[in-house]
């Protein structure tokens, strides 16, 4: 019996594992691994669509044994969530985690795919013995694959989880949520705190507690309130940025998903990454249930804030809950519990900064500040002009304002045309 073959039964066997079976990339090798017995167009039909699944990897994987170690360390399974939460660190203890049997069971798999990964095409073709027809170099006819030497193996991998944490945390940085699922974004905004110019110290107090944060020191709730275009939502997202690489996650959590707050809390739990869960352009009518959902969340809910996850919330009005004239009717005691009701839910952030619109002076300088960046050779004045001009037409000065002009003034000059 050949040994591709019983690599072939022992792939079959994965455990702990097993859920690579259903990938493309393992599917179609197993395929491939069980068509010895083809004739020689459904075989090559195998052979050419196990290198597609190869080729068509998210992670541009440059060899197959890149390949698969990327499926082992991205895949969610019970030893990955224990490895992650720093449950299997000795590994050549059978107490360190659930039990001997189990951790055997670990081993077998990725001794398994080890030897999967190492596979070269002269092994599969050597196996099929019906090569002959396909002519003298019968690897001429077939695309061939490199091999690569990706290490796979249980301590390794546990060291990779217990940095990165598991599944799709370990692959991406940003998510959102919606319908029951945390969804990967697969490509975030790039941007950088260095980018965002003019207001490096109103947002100092969220960078110092993103950092505390991720020191494991306390930490508070971030509430970004003010004008629109002034980089609230920049600001976090820039933060997820310049911090990813020190474990730091991001959650987008839509204002109608607050429900969800617990199964997120239940899914994070234990995962050796930070994240900030981020309720983006925050703002309540009176009467709202998600109001009172929120004010659970932030203090005093049945679902706690696990000791790795801070909620920062963007809105453009600094009490959140919308305000209208009927609201202020009625007797001086009403009219306090409106007011302390509207002040409630922005109390319960730790860290509130204001994010107001720039004025004239201001405004240039951050102009200059993006010009400067890009290597504008233009005389100031003519630049200011403009620059005021253009926030005109856009109805208001703000940083926004500033970058979308900016990159009009790029394209323009560029062009050898005025502004």
């Amino acid at each position: 019996m050949n040994s591709l073959f019983m690599l072939k039964i022992r792939l079959s066997a994965l455990s702990i594992y097993h859920g690579l079976l259903k990938t493309e990339l393992i599917s179609s090798l197993y395929e491939l691994m069980g068509a010895m017995d083809n004739p020689p167009d459904e075989f090559a039909l195998k052979w050419g669509r196990f290198f597609s699944a190869l080729s068509n990897e998210e992670s541009r994987a440059e060899s197959l044994s890149d390949a698969v170690y990327n499926k082992v360390v991205y895949d969610d399974n019970v030893f990955t969530r224990a490895a992650a939460g720093g449950e299997a660190v000795d590994c050549d203890s059978s107490e360190a985690w659930s039990s001997g049997k189990t951790m055997e069971a670990v081993r077998r798999d990725l001794a398994t795919l080890k030897e999967i990964s190492a596979l070269t095409p002269e092994d599969i073709i050597n196996a099929y013995p019906r090569r002959a027809e396909f002519g003298d170099d019968p690897l001429s006819l077939l695309p061939a694959w490199e091999c690569g030497t990706t290490e796979i193996n249980t301590e390794a991998i546990v060291r990779f989880h217990m940095a990165n944490g598991c599944g799709e945390y370990a692959r991406y940085i940003a998510f959102v949520r919606r319908n029951g699922k945390s969804i990967p974004i697969a490509s975030p905004d790039l941007i950088s705190l260095e980018s965002l110019k003019g207001y490096e110290e109103i947002r100092r107090p969220v960078v110092n507690n993103t950092i505390a944060f991720l020191d494991g020191l306390p930490a508070n709730n971030c509430l970004l309130y003010g004008d629109r275009g002034t980089g609230k939502s920049s600001t976090v997202k820039a933060l997820l940025n310049e911090y990813c690489d020190r474990g730091l996650r991001l959650i987008e959590l839509p204002k109608m998903y607050l429900n969800e707050y617990p199964d997120i809390v239940q899914e994070i739990a234990g995962l050796p990454l930070k994240f900030i869960i981020f309720i983006d352009d925050l703002s309540f009518q009176s009467g709202d249930e998600n109001y009172t959902a929120l004010k659970g969340i932030l203090e005093g809910g049945i679902a706690s804030r696990p000791g790795n996850a801070l909620i920062y919330a963007t809105t453009n009005r600094r009490h959140i809950l919308n305000e209208t004239m009927s609201a202020r009717e009625g007797d001086e005691l009403h009219l306090a519990d409106t007011i302390q009701e509207s002040l409630s839910l922005s109390d319960r952030f730790g860290v509130q900064v204001s994010f107001l619109a720039p004025d004239r002076k201001n405004y240039y300088r951050i102009i200059h500040a993006l010009a400067d960046e890009r290597g504008f050779e233009i005389d100031r004045n003519k630049l200011e002009m403009a620059a005021e001009q253009w926030a005109l037409k856009k109805g208001g000065r703000s940083p926004r304002t500033a970058v979308q002009f900016i990159d009009y003034a790029d394209a323009q000059l560029s062009r050898g045309l005025d502004l």
